[in-house]
């Protein structure tokens, strides 16, 4: 463990070394134009309860971005082991956008209209609060609208972990 003396960070040591902290995985969604976008979201968490404020980030290379920003609202869909499919296809970059929720069930959030997934263990609607730039990401915060949670018998947690799709069971 030799920190370089330059202070510089290889990249591939850094998504190592933040590969080893678990992460929940989300749907980001959101409305533009009476299309629904949607992107795979581990970089997510709650900010403040009072008010209630959770963030995510957003790569300003990908089609939400632009989506998200300007629409202003949004929706969160934490997912459960059994979404891992829809987690990987939401990850990958230039699928097509008309079709993408093709198969997956959804219901609009009752205050944004944005999708939220069906089966989720929790979802949140959001409104932007703040944006801040974050190198290659735009840190997106959202003041929560509504928000519900699953049955108490939910399934196991998608998480990522160690690059890859892992289910956290439950008690």
């Amino acid at each position: 463990m030799n920190p370089d003396p330059s202070g510089s960070v290889d990249a591939g040591a850094f998504r190592a070394a933040m590969g080893r902290f678990a992460s929940g995985i989300t749907i980001m969604s959101t409305m533009q134009g009476g299309v629904a976008h949607a992107m795979t979201a581990n970089a997510f968490t709650s900010v403040s309860l009072d008010p209630p404020l959770v963030l995510v980030c957003v790569d300003y290379a990908v089609r939400m971005h632009d989506a998200v920003l300007e629409r202003g609202d949004w929706a969160i869909s934490v997912l459960a082991d059994t979404h891992r499919e829809i987690a990987e296809r939401f990850a990958k970059s230039g699928r097509d956008l008309y079709s993408q929720f093709d198969g997956i069930g959804t219901q609009p959030g009752p205050k944004t209209g944005c999708p939220l997934i069906e089966g989720a263990l929790s979802w949140l609607e959001c409104r932007t609060w703040a944006t801040y730039p974050g190198g290659d990401h735009t840190i997106v915060v959202g003041e929560v609208l509504s928000l519900g949670t699953g049955e108490p018998d939910d399934p196991s947690a998608l998480i990522y972990y160690a690059g890859g799709y892992r289910a956290l069971k439950g008690r």
